[in-house]
């Protein structure tokens, strides 16, 4: 039976999400990889335990994560159910719909249908009564920005979720649905984007200074960049490395040729800190103050503890910034 570290909450950092009242664990816990029907279902569990007993209380899925998809909810209500259950109003376990879930008109998008369909067959799935959070993964050219704040109200409407969250919207696309959130009085309280050293377009689109604008926390993910940001690639490309097998749509060899002098300087920067290149990655982003939490993947408990070490060192220096920013800006084109 597990029983959590009672020391859990000892050297968390917790960050408001914008200005609700909602706490969000600085570094949470993605599904998006690891979690899926192929991934062994006891390491996910010794992830999600030490996960929980390093005071993470941020759980971030959505209804396709696997493969296959639905499956990481699955696992993860397995999970909920044999040893997380005494714990649930501890945990902010999170939600989402959008991308391509089932076959047919109906099983992605932003519609009314899409989205009432998918949160109940995710509250099946994991074996819950509600989400903290539900988002809406994508925007939806196709239909209204009404349909869609309107669906997602309704899920808070009827208990199925406390909070509602967007991802993947553009600074135009994020103020007009906020506007009509705001006219229902929806609890929208939190941005999900992409974002990392290597990739900062919410910095250059205007996205960062809307959340900041709008007091709306942000929740980052792929804050290693699928990889680049470690010492993975520093010595060659691995037989068994994603890059290697062009596993991920994200990664392939030549992302790693094209920025392996930047990563070789920042590992370097990162050594003098006393940090890895990860933990440095990490850090930079819980430095940005609109970030309320960084999800970090993982594929086995060490992996996430060295991650989390990342807090050991939270603050630039003015000439370290400028060294990263001067870094970045050397960097070839793709």
């Amino acid at each position: 039976m597990y029983l959590a570290d009672e020391h859990r909450y000892d050297a968390m950092q917790y960050r408001r999400s914008g200005n609700s009242g909602l706490k969000l664990s600085a570094i949470g816990l993605g599904f998006w990889h690891n979690f899926g029907s192929v991934d062994p279902f006891d390491n996910q569990r010794a992830i999600v335990h030490t996960a929980f007993d390093a005071g993470i209380t941020y759980f971030d899925l959505a209804n396709n994560y696997g493969p296959e998809p639905g499956s990481a909810e699955t696992n993860f209500g397995r999970i909920m159910a044999r040893d997380m259950r005494p714990y649930r109003d501890e945990m902010v376990i999170t939600s989402k719909a959008g991308y391509l879930m089932w076959p047919g008109p109906y099983g992605e998008w932003g519609s009314r249908k899409n989205i009432i369909a998918s949160a109940n067959q995710s509250l099946k799935r994991m074996q819950l009564d509600y989400v903290d959070i539900f988002y809406s993964h994508r925007p939806d050219p196709n239909t209204p920005l009404e349909e869609t704040a309107l669906a997602l109200d309704q899920l808070v409407r009827q208990g199925k979720a406390l909070y509602i969250g967007i991802s993947n919207y553009d600074p135009q696309q994020t103020k007009a649905i906020k506007a009509i959130f705001d006219d229902l009085h929806t609890p929208y309280i939190v941005h999900q984007s992409r974002y990392s050293l290597f990739d900062r377009h919410i910095d250059s689109n205007g996205l960062l200074q809307t959340l900041t604008d709008e007091q709306t926390g942000l929740v980052t993910f792929s804050p290693l960049a699928q990889g680049l940001l470690t010492d993975r690639y520093l010595n060659g490309i691995p037989a068994d490395s994603r890059a290697h097998k062009s596993t991920s749509p994200f990664l392939h060899e030549d992302n790693v040729e094209h920025t392996l002098n930047t990563v070789k300087a920042l590992n370097e920067l990162a050594q003098q800190r006393g940090q890895s290149l990860a933990q440095m990655a990490i850090a930079w982003l819980l430095h940005q103050p609109v970030v309320s939490c960084v999800l970090v993947g993982a594929s086995r408990p060490s992996q996430l503890q060295d991650n989390l070490k990342a807090f050991a060192n939270t603050d630039f220096s003015a000439d370290e910034i400028n060294q990263i920013n001067s870094l970045l800006a050397k960097m070839p084109q793709a």
